[in-house]
């Protein structure tokens, strides 16, 4: 009696102290599983309409994703691949250069000394309060008048939009390197001068390597953010023929939307794995980005 009292009382005590965890884990990972699961269903679904949908759908099919590598999406009037591809330019497009002139601003806020050095930090901390969306009608008229002048630069162009996209990425990420900078010890480039490197050199072959971690970080947070991005491209872009994936996707809540419920899930899927790709690929750095530009010194 004793003895099962007392493996009771373990079995009571292992719950308190993991079991307990466990179970708020398990309930948390199917609370963030669960779309995943519902989406994965409703694309593999042959019946693809939305008040059919279940979560272990009828003799599925992949019919859904072969749209995309067959040519059938012309009957939905929906290229995908372009807007895939759309995607995809831009939003590499802006991390590379968005990177590399956060990089540049960081460097020169965390290593000299110049006049308005101060107020151009707090410039950039006060124009990172206000969202870019309060902008966007300023912005679309600054690229309509810009779009007379140059038309490959105005409304409607890829490249209007990534400038656009690189403007609004350059405060908080430049902050956050700068911060990274600041934990780089200056004995470090003042050896380099020493050697003869110039302030370019030292940054290009000393600190660039040592900020990886912080690169990649930012690298994929600007990319996340324009991928992902629907307002300011839906805004900007008129032609179906370049609208990135997100802005396409929105032709699927219009009109018979529920006879086209799988394909639009399929599509979300397919769109999705380039970011979770590149996401698992640069983990190790995002982690090292992370844990050390959190700590100084």
């Amino acid at each position: 009696m004793y003895s099962l009292k007392s493996f009771g009382g373990k079995i009571w005590n292992w719950f308190f102290d993991r079991g307990f965890k466990h179970l708020i884990m398990l309930a948390i990972l199917a609370f963030v599983l669960f779309p995943i699961a519902w989406i994965i269903s409703a694309s593999i679904n042959p019946v693809g309409s939305l008040s059919a949908q279940r979560l272990i759908p009828e003799n599925p099919t992949f019919q859904n994703y072969l749209l995309f590598f067959r040519g059938g999406a012309e009957q939905y009037d929906a290229p995908f691949l372009l807007w895939l591809w759309n995607s995809l330019k831009l939003s590499v497009l802006t991390g590379l250069l968005g990177t590399a002139m956060c990089a540049l601003a960081a460097y020169a806020f965390s290593r000299f000394r110049f006049t308005g050095r101060r107020s151009g930090l707090l410039g950039l901390l006060l124009v990172q309060m206000f969202p870019q969306m309060l902008a966007m009608v300023a912005i679309y008229f600054l690229l309509l008048s810009i779009g007379d002048l140059a038309p490959w630069l105005g409304l409607n162009t890829h490249l209007g939009l990534l400038m656009v996209y690189l403007g609004g990425s350059l405060g908080f990420h430049t902050w956050l390197m700068k911060g990274f900078f600041d934990s780089i010890p200056h004995s470090i480039e003042e050896s380099a001068r020493v050697d003869g490197a110039s302030h370019l050199q030292a940054f290009v072959r000393i600190i660039l390597p040592l900020a990886r971690p912080m690169l990649a970080v930012i690298f994929i947070l600007t990319v996340i953010t324009t991928y992902s991005d629907f307002i300011l491209a839906s805004i900007l872009l008129q032609d179906t023929e370049q609208y990135t994936l997100a802005v396409g996707l929105q032709l699927f809540i219009f009109g018979s939307y529920n006879q086209r419920w799988g394909i639009f899930a399929a599509a979300a899927l397919i769109g999705a794995l380039p970011i979770v790709a590149l996401f698992l690929s640069l983990q190790d750095q995002i982690v090292a980005g992370l844990t050390r530009g959190s700590v100084k010194g």
